[in-house]
């Protein structure tokens, strides 16, 4: 299991630690609000991904940085009794609506205020990039009974196709991982594994637009560069790749998984 820093592609978190903690948070503002946006033009994630993170046996899951409810899904679709914590009340909204039966509560990875000892199962899809990874294994670890596992999982271009490899420059798709990319786990984990699924996404040229508005890069842009970023969008889309407006094409992804039990 590896200790050091997230090895990720992400060059707006250089910097020391304390400088890197800071920029986490400030982009992780820029998702506050837009919940029914990012629902509408975020993918979900493959049922597989859930499948092998699930223990067997499990019952109660905590998902933190559930955002719009797009992993929480997978685990109450698999009869997991679960509370979807994240840290923007627009977000949840959005959560409850589509999720009616599912507890949703305002918290953040590293301060959940949830019981101690509650859970099977705790998940971060997406997010564990904006958490202290150290804070939030003390508080997942927490919050898990004996044995519990946490889970990480990430969706990503699938940027060894070469014409996502530019469309994720374009769109300054930051959290693509380098290849031998392990997450940050405290030392309350052990015996980290992964799993990496490939899939596509079936998305319109504009759906690609929106999906490029959702990113934090945008959402934290001034006007100017957000206009740049749509223009070389649909310079690319349209003109260089030869799409046709709302064609539907198959976006390659990645899903990546990790799972670790409590030590």
């Amino acid at each position: 299991m590896s200790r050091g820093g997230p090895k990720l592609h992400h060059p707006r978190l250089q910097g020391g630690p304390k400088l890197q903690h800071q920029r986490r948070q400030e982009l992780g503002q820029s998702f506050q609000d837009g919940g029914e946006h990012y629902d509408r033009v975020r993918p979900g994630y493959p049922a597989d991904s859930a499948d092998w993170l699930i223990p067997a046996g499990a019952h109660d899951a905590a998902d933190l940085g559930a955002g719009t409810g797009k992993f929480t899904a997978l685990l109450v679709q698999r009869g997991l009794r679960t509370v979807a914590v994240d840290p923007s009340p627009d977000m949840l909204d959005q959560l409850r609506r589509t999720l009616t039966g599912v507890t949703a509560v305002e918290g953040t990875a590293e301060h959940t205020g949830l019981a101690s000892g509650a859970f099977d199962l705790v998940t971060v899809a997406q997010a564990w990039h904006w958490c202290d990874p150290l804070l939030a294994s003390t508080e997942a670890a927490r919050i898990l009974r004996p044995h519990g596992v946490l889970g990480l999982i990430w969706n990503q271009l699938d940027t060894s196709v070469p014409w996502v490899h530019r469309l994720s420059r374009i769109m300054h798709a930051g959290d693509v991982h380098k290849p031998h990319f392990t997450p940050p786990l405290g030392p309350e984990f052990t015996g980290l594994e992964s799993h990496l699924t490939r899939w596509e996404d079936r998305v319109t040229t504009q759906d690609v637009m929106e999906l490029a508005k959702s990113r934090s890069y945008y959402l934290r842009a001034g006007e100017s560069t957000r206009a740049k970023v749509l223009g070389n969008l649909d310079w690319y889309l349209h003109e260089h790749l030869g799409h046709s407006a709302g064609q539907v094409l198959p976006l390659p992804y990645l899903t990546q998984s990790w799972r670790a039990a409590k030590a």
